[in-house]
C-alpha cells in the first residue's frame, strides 16, 4: 500500500502536468504565429459577420413590414379579397347579414401618388374605411382628428388622416391625390397610428367618390362569432367569381414568401467567406501539425494518448473559432446597424420599400451563427487532428516520416463529385434549392480532395521537360514529391477562386440575359408613363392614361405608332404574392415577348395567353394547357357568373421584372373581356426624321391643355431605360464582386501562411542548398517557382470547379429560387485575368515568405547537425 500510493500520486501528477502542458502548447502555438492564425480568424470573423448582419437586416425589415401589415389588416378572422382590382359592394351587405358574423368592415384599398405644394410626388397608400367598424378590427387605423378639426371630420369629403411616415414625407396641411391625369385636392384632418410606409386613411364613401369607385370594394374584413367553423362559413357564402377568402396568417405568409428566396440566397452568399475560412483553418492547422510532428511524437512517448493529441489540435481550432465567431457577431451587429440606418431594410431587393426598421438584435441568432463559425473551424481542424493522432512516435522522433498518406481520397473525391451531380437534379425543398446548395458544397469538397491526384497528373508529365534546368526542376519536383502539402496549401485558393469564378460567370450570364431581355421588351423609341418606376405596387389602378389621351398622342407630328400597355395585379393564391396581368399588343408574340420556345397555335374560340416561367413553377401553367383561374379575374360584379372564356397557354416567356409570375394577354382581348380601357405605359415609335425632344414637348402640351397635368408625365428613351436598368443591376450585384475579392484575399492568406510555415521547417534544406553553391537569389527563385507551380494547379482546379459550380448556380439555383432561366455566358477574358492575377499573387506571396529563408539562419541550421 505504501508503494502504490506514490505511484498513484506520480501518475496523477504526470497527467495534470500533461494537461497543463497541452493548454500551454495550444496558447503558445496560437500566440507564436499571430499573422498566420489571424488569417484564419479573419476568415471566420468575416463569414460570421456577413451572415449574421444579413440575418439581422432581413429579420428586422421583415418584422417591421409584418407589423405594418398586421396594423393595416387588423385582426379579423377572415379577409374576403378581390382577385383583381375590386368587386361589387353588395357582397358586403350579404356578408354582414350572416348570423355567424359578429362584425364586418368594408375596405377600399388603393395605391396612388400624393403631390404636395412643392410639386413633390410621394407614393401613398390610401385606405377607405368605415370608421365605426374599423375601431374593433384594426385599432391602429382608427382616425384621430387633430385639435383644430371638427369631430365629424372623419366623415367629411376630402379629409385624410396620415400615419407617421406620410406626415414625414408630406409637408403642409393640404395636398393632391393623383387619379389618372387628374389631381384631386384633399386636406389633413388628423392622424392614425399605423406603422410602415406612407399611408392615408379616409372615409370609404369619400374615397369611392374621389377615385370614381362608387359601389366598389377591394376587401371585407370579417370577425366571426365564437365557435364558428371557418371552412363551413366560407362554403356557405358561395363567394362570387373574383373574390377569394383568406385567413389572417395568409398575409404574413405572403410577406414571408415575398423575400424568402432573396434572404436565403443572400445568407448563402454571405457564408462563402465562412466556407473558405474552413479551408484556411484546415491549411493552417495541417501545416502546424506537420511542423510540430516531433513535438507531438515526444508527447506520445511521454504518455499522451492518441485521443488527447486529437483533442489538442481540436482545442486549437476551437480557440480560433471562438475568437473569430465572437468578433464576427460584434462586427455583424455593427454592420447591420449601419446598413439599416443608411440603406434601410432593402439590401437591393426592393421588397420592403418605404420601411425604415430599427435593429432587432437576437441572442438566439447570435448563438446560431456563432456556432456555425465554431463548427467551421472544428470541421477544418478535424483532419489535421486525425493526422496528429495517427503519427507513429518512434519514426517521427527519428525524422523518418509521419503517418502514411491516405489512399482513399481519390475515390472519395470522385464519389463526392458524383453525389453532387445527383443532388443538383433534385427539385427544391419548400421552394428553396437546398439540394443544389449541398451539391455545390460536395462539388467543392470533392474537387479539393482530388488535388493531389491532379498535381500528379500534371507534374508527372511536366517533370521530364524541366529535368535539364536546375531551378525549374527543383520547383516542379517538390510539387510532385509533397503533393499532399501542396494540396493543403492551395486548398483555400481553390475554394475561394472557384466561388469567385462561379459568381463571375453567374453574374455575367444574368447581366447578358437581362440585356437581351431589355432589347425585346423595349422596342419603341420613346416611352412615357405617369407613375415612377419605384412607386408603390398596384398604383396602376389609380395612375393611368385615358383612351382619349392615347388617341391624341397618335396624331402628334413625328409619331409613327403608339403601343399601349395595361398592368394590373391578380391574387390567385392567398399565401402567394400577387402576380401581374400584362395586356399589350400581341399580334406578333414572338416579336413582343422574349419567348423561350415556339408559340403554340391557339384553338378556335379560346383566348391565348403567355405566361412567365414563374407561372409554370408556381401555378402549373404549362404550354398547351388551359388556365381556369384567370377566368375569375374578369368577373366584374357579384351578379356576373365566372367568365366562360377558356384561356389557353400558348407560350412561356422570360420576365426578370416580376419574380412571382406574370401573364401576358393581348390588349384587345383584355379590353373586350374586362371593359377596362385604362393604360399605364405608352411606347412611341417615331418617324425617321422626328426629334424626340419635340415630340416630348408636344405630348406635354396635350397633357397640359386637356388635363393640366404636364408635370405628371415622365419620358424616357430606350437607351435611358436600358442604362438605368443595368446600373441598378450592377449596383445590386456589387456586393458579389466585393465578396469575390475578400474570398481570394483569404485564400492568398492561406498560401502565405503555408509558405511561411514551410520556410521555417525547411531552413536546413535551404542551408544545404547554400552550401552546395546556390545564391540567395536562386533560392528565392526556387521558392517563387514552387509558389507558381502550386498556384497554377490551384488556379486550374479553381477554374474547373468554378465552371461546374456556375452551371449549378445558373441552371439550378436561379430557376429554383427566382423562377427564371438564363443563358450560360463564359467571360473567358475576365476569367483568364482572374486566374493570372491569382497565380501572380501566389508567386509573389511565396517569394516574400522565402526572403527570410536564405539568410545566415539557414547556414546555422545546417551547422547544428554537425
Amino acid at each position: 500500500m505504501a508503494y502504490v500510493q506514490p505511484k498513484t500520486l506520480t501518475t496523477v501528477s504526470m497527467a495534470s502536468t500533461l494537461l497543463r502542458l497541452l493548454r500551454q502548447l495550444s496558447w503558445r502555438e496560437l500566440l507564436h504565429h499571430p499573422w498566420r492564425n489571424l488569417a484564419a480568424v479573419s476568415a471566420v470573423m468575416l463569414g460570421v459577420a456577413l451572415a449574421f448582419s444579413v440575418h439581422l437586416i432581413n429579420a428586422s425589415a421583415l418584422s417591421e413590414f409584418s407589423q405594418a401589415v398586421r396594423a393595416v389588416n387588423g385582426q379579423p378572422d377572415l379577409e374576403l379579397r378581390a382577385v383583381q382590382a375590386s368587386f361589387d359592394e353588395t357582397l358586403y351587405a350579404r356578408v354582414a347579414a350572416k348570423t355567424e358574423v359578429a362584425m364586418a368592415s368594408p375596405v377600399l384599398e388603393l395605391a396612388s401618388y400624393a403631390v404636395d405644394a412643392q410639386g413633390q410626388r410621394v407614393a401613398l397608400r390610401v385606405l377607405g374605411l368605415d370608421a365605426l367598424a374599423v375601431a374593433q378590427l384594426a385599432p391602429a387605423l382608427m382616425p384621430v382628428p387633430s385639435e383644430d378639426s371638427d369631430r365629424f371630420a372623419l366623415f367629411a369629403p376630402g379629409a385624410v388622416f396620415l400615419n407617421p411616415a406620410a406626415r414625414q414625407a408630406l409637408t403642409g396641411q393640404a395636398f393632391k391625390l393623383q387619379n389618372g391625369l387628374q389631381l384631386e385636392s384633399v386636406y389633413v384632418a388628423g392622424s392614425v397610428s399605423a406603422s410602415g410606409a406612407a399611408l392615408a386613411v379616409m372615409d370609404i364613401g369619400a374615397a369611392q367618390e374621389l377615385f370614381g369607385r362608387s359601389g366598389q370594394l377591394t376587401r371585407i374584413d370579417v370577425k366571426l362569432k365564437p365557435g364558428v367553423d371557418h371552412a363551413a362559413f366560407i362554403q356557405s357564402l358561395q363567394l362570387p367569381a373574383g373574390v377569394t377568402a383568406a385567413e389572417p396568417g395568409d398575409a404574413a405568409q405572403r410577406v414571408s414568401n415575398l423575400s424568402r428566396a432573396y434572404r436565403v440566397n443572400l445568407t448563402v452568399l454571405a457564408l462563402v467567406a465562412l466556407f473558405t475560412g474552413a479551408f484556411l483553418v484546415f491549411s493552417v492547422l495541417s501545416l502546424s501539425v506537420a511542423k510540430r510532428a516531433q513535438q507531438f511524437a515526444l508527447l506520445a512517448v511521454l504518455g499522451l494518448r492518441a485521443r488527447e493529441l486529437l483533442a489538442l489540435v481540436l482545442l486549437e481550432s476551437a480557440l480560433l473559432g471562438l475568437v473569430g465567431s465572437a468578433a464576427g457577431i460584434a462586427l455583424g451587429s455593427a454592420l447591420a446597424a449601419v446598413a439599416l440606418k443608411v440603406l434601410g431594410g432593402d439590401l437591393g431587393g426592393g421588397y420592403f420599400a418605404g420601411v425604415a426598421p430599427s435593429l432587432q438584435w437576437s441572442g438566439q441568432a447570435a448563438l446560431v451563427y456563432g456556432a456555425l463559425g465554431l463548427a467551421s473551424c472544428l470541421v477544418g481542424g478535424w483532419w489535421p487532428a486525425r493526422a496528429a493522432q495517427k503519427l507513429p512516435p518512434a519514426q517521427t522522433l527519428k525524422g523518418l516520416g509521419g503517418a502514411a498518406p491516405s489512399q482513399s481520397s481519390h475515390w472519395l473525391s470522385l464519389a463526392l463529385i458524383a453525389s453532387s451531380g445527383l443532388l443538383a437534379m433534385l427539385p427544391p425543398i419548400f421552394g428553396i434549392p437546398l439540394a443544389a446548395y449541398i451539391s455545390v458544397a460536395l462539388l467543392l469538397l470533392g474537387g479539393i480532395g482530388a488535388l493531389p491526384w491532379l498535381i500528379a497528373l500534371l507534374y508527372d508529365r511536366l517533370s521530364p521537360w524541366v529535368s535539364q534546368r536546375l531551378l525549374p526542376m527543383l520547383a516542379v519536383e517538390r510539387a510532385r514529391r509533397v503533393r499532399e502539402s501542396a494540396a493543403i496549401a492551395v486548398s483555400g485558393v481553390v475554394a475561394s477562386l472557384s466561388l469567385a469564378v462561379a459568381l463571375t460567370v453567374m453574374v455575367t450570364s444574368f447581366r447578358d440575359s437581362v440585356s437581351q431581355w431589355l432589347d425585346v421588351v423595349l422596342p419603341a423609341d420613346l416611352y412615357l408613363r405617369t407613375a415612377a418606376p419605384s412607386g408603390s405596387a398596384g398604383a396602376g389602378e389609380t395612375v393611368f392614361f385615358s383612351r382619349e389621351f392615347v388617341t391624341d398622342l397618335s396624331g402628334l407630328p413625328g409619331v409613327r405608332k403608339v403601343s399601349a400597355l395595361r398592368t394590373t395585379q391578380l391574387l390567385l393564391e392567398p399565401t402567394q404574392p400577387a402576380i401581374a396581368l400584362v395586356a399589350r399588343d400581341l399580334s406578333e408574340p414572338a416579336e413582343s415577348l422574349p419567348l423561350i420556345a415556339n408559340v403554340l397555335p391557339v384553338p378556335t374560340g379560346q383566348v391565348g395567353i403567355y405566361v412567365s416561367e414563374a407561372m409554370v413553377d408556381l401555378y402549373g401553367a404549362k404550354p398547351g394547357t388551359v388556365f381556369p383561374p384567370l377566368a375569375a379575374a374578369f368577373a366584374q360584379s357579384i351578379d356576373k357568373k365566372p367568365s366562360t372564356t377558356v384561356f389557353f397557354v400558348a407560350g412561356v416567356w422570360r420576365d426578370y421584372a416580376r419574380q412571382f409570375g406574370a401573364i401576358a394577354i393581348d390588349l384587345k382581348d383584355f379590353q373586350r373581356l374586362s371593359g377596362d380601357t385604362r393604360i399605364n405605359d405608352l411606347g412611341l415609335w417615331l418617324q425617321p426624321s422626328a426629334d424626340a425632344s419635340s415630340v416630348e414637348k408636344s405630348a406635354r402640351q396635350v397633357a397640359d391643355q386637356r388635363y393640366g397635368a404636364a408635370s405628371l408625365i415622365e419620358f424616357a428613351s430606350t437607351s435611358q431605360i436600358r442604362a438605368i436598368s443595368l446600373k441598378i443591376f450592377d449596383r445590386s450585384f456589387a456586393v458579389t464582386y466585393w465578396l469575390q475579392g475578400v474570398a481570394i484575399a483569404i485564400g492568398l492568406f492561406g498560401v502565405a501562411a503555408s509558405f511561411s510555415a514551410q520556410v521555417l521547417a525547411r531552413r536546413k534544406e535551404f542551408g544545404l542548398l547554400v552550401h552546395l553553391g546556390l545564391t540567395r537569389r536562386q533560392i528565392l527563385t526556387v521558392v517563387a517557382g514552387e509558389g507558381a507551380a502550386w498556384t497554377v494547379i490551384g488556379s486550374l482546379a479553381g477554374l474547373l470547379l468554378g465552371l461546374a459550380v456556375a452551371v449549378v448556380l445558373v441552371k439550378v439555383v436561379n430557376p429554383q429560387s427566382f423562377h427564371w432561366t438564363m443563358d450560360l455566358v463564359l467571360p473567358w477574358l475576365r476569367l483568364t485575368a482572374l486566374c493570372a492575377a491569382v497565380i501572380a499573387a501566389g508567386t509573389l506571396t511565396a517569394w516574400l515568405a522565402a526572403r527570410s529563408a536564405a539568410g545566415r539562419d539557414a547556414v546555422l541550421a545546417v551547422r547544428q547537425d554537425w
